[in-house]
């Protein structure tokens, strides 16, 4: 896994103190994910199957997978 730079390190840094500091959080850590989700191009292998119209196997094996929370997505943002 690549390193993260300075100012990666500051967002997250700055992310961390904002959930602490809040009463709501939950709301705010699932519109981070989304965001980021959306970014990612992230889908779980079933639904980039079905979106791509490849095999289970061609995404497991040819795409690039993350496993996320114990979930593995595939991770198509070329």
């Amino acid at each position: 896994m690549a390193q993260l730079t300075h100012n990666q390190i500051l967002i997250l840094e700055s992310i961390t103190k904002e959930v602490i500091s809040e009463g709501n959080k939950n709301e705010f850590l699932v519109q981070i994910i989304e965001h980021a989700g959306g970014f990612l191009n992230a889908m779980t292998r079933s639904a980039y199957e079905k979106s791509k119209g490849v095999s289970y196997n061609t995404a497991k094996k040819y795409r690039e997978n993350r496993k996320i929370l114990g979930v593995n997505f595939v991770i198509d943002n070329d």
